[in-house]
């Protein structure tokens, strides 16, 4: 009897995904556990395995189709298939290449309908989906542009986007459509911008202590503990401080009331190859500094790497972000909704600060904190983003949390 595979069960947030990567074909074998295929979610790609040994008999969606829970991706006809080591012995004849009328026939309904639609000829129009295949993509170009877009070859391991170019005499423009993960991070800021009374509050902070005390332990820390002594653990310790003296700044608004969180559960904004992603450290206020650089370090890999989980990505209350190790010097950072806050920092710069009366260089950093007016007071914002600064500056505050 044949197998469905489906599409996992996605989170209440997330009403829809897209193929992204096809990794068999019609009348390839296929082991159970190995990788089908993968679907793309605005926050993370799902790899969905196959659920037993056989061969692939029909592919029910194509790349850069968009699809829903539970919805049909494929279908597998059972098979005995010889171990590997068989395998390694026994010459394989290749597969034939899967003929041009296959593309036709495995269109989505989505396809199926615009080229009835519009009269048009499957065959003239380029394909970039799988093994040659036109997707919904493909159709809209093609009208849009008829003869003067061609399809531009897709990398090999890109996400399956439609790429076409325009040449316009001597100069060229290139066309893709946006990622999901870069059009919800599109939505998300403008929804904050229309739905907060966003401001922004700044202050700087000499970072002389921490330097000191990073330099005289780093080396001790990093053998005893296996992870290296940064500066996030630090600001995050000092936020958890100034979370607990303000409560408000650790809340949302749902409808007309305000959640105050009891718990600590803060987003680390980094950059990937796919995009800006927030993974989110639980706790930390029941956190060493070792276990925070350790987490921290280890989701900052997986967001490199594009292998983040569902769960690592959600249910923060407060967002830190660092464009400072991108050079900037200062910036508003926007919210990252449902939460009320974001914390900014910015790089070191050495520069001249009075001290006792006198003129001294010492490593000095802007930080910005943006709030929601609507939960948070201006004077709650600013005393909040004074705690931080303190915490910093002397960094026994954080030891004692006081």
């Amino acid at each position: 009897m044949s197998v469905d595979v489906k599409v996992p069960m996605l989170p209440e947030s997330i009403t829809e995904a897209t193929v992204l990567t096809w990794h068999k074909k019609v009348g390839d074998m296929v082991r159970r556990d190995e990788i089908l295929v993968d679907i793309e979610t605005e926050k993370v790609v799902l790899e969905v395995p196959a659920p037993r040994d056989g061969v692939i008999k029909e592919l029910a969606r194509n790349s850069g189709d968009i699809v829903t829970s539970d919805e049909l991706l494929a279908v597998i006809e059972p098979a005995k298939i010889e171990p590997p080591a068989a395998e390694s012995s026994t010459h394989r004849e290749t597969e034939p290449e899967p003929e041009p009328a296959l593309a036709a026939a495995q269109m989505s309904p989505a396809v199926r309908k615009l080229v009835a639609e519009n009269s048009l000829d499957i065959s003239i129009i380029p394909g970039t989906g799988k093994d040659g295949r036109v997707t919904k993509a493909d159709v809209i170009k093609f009208l849009d542009g008829g003869s003067e877009i061609e399809a531009a070859p897709q990398p090999a391991a890109a996400a399956p986007t439609f790429v076409a170019t325009v040449t316009k005499g001597d100069r060229t423009d290139r066309r893709e459509p946006m990622s999901r993960l870069r059009t919800t991070i599109a939505q998300r800021l403008v929804q904050a911008q229309h739905t907060a009374a966003m401001l922004t509050t700044f202050n700087d902070v000499n970072l002389q202590a921490v330097l000191d005390l990073r330099k005289k332990y780093k080396d001790l820390f990093e053998k005893k503990h296996g992870a290296r002594l940064g500066f996030m653990s630090f600001f995050v310790k000092a936020s958890v401080e100034a979370l607990k003296r303000y409560p408000a700044v650790n809340g949302s608004i749902e409808g007309n009331d305000i959640v105050f969180h009891d718990y600590y559960d803060i987003g680390i904004a980094a950059a990937s190859p796919r995009g800006l992603v927030v993974p989110v450290v639980r706790d930390t206020d029941e956190k060493s500094f070792a276990e925070l650089e350790t987490e921290i370090a280890n989701l900052a890999e997986k967001a490199r790497a594009g292998t983040l989980a569902m769960d690592q990505l959600t249910g923060g209350t407060f967002t830190v972000t660092n464009g400072g190790i991108f050079g900037s010097m200062l910036s508003t950072p926007i919210l990252n909704p449902p939460q009320s806050a974001i914390l900014g920092m910015h790089r070191i710069e050495q520069r001249p600060v009075a001290e006792d009366g006198e003129v001294v260089i010492r490593p000095m950093m802007y930080l910005a904190l943006t709030y929601d007016h609507r939960i948070i007071d201006g004077a709650e914002a600013v005393r909040f983003l004074v705690t931080i600064k303190e915490s910093l500056e002397d960094p026994a505050r954080l030891m004692l949390e006081i």
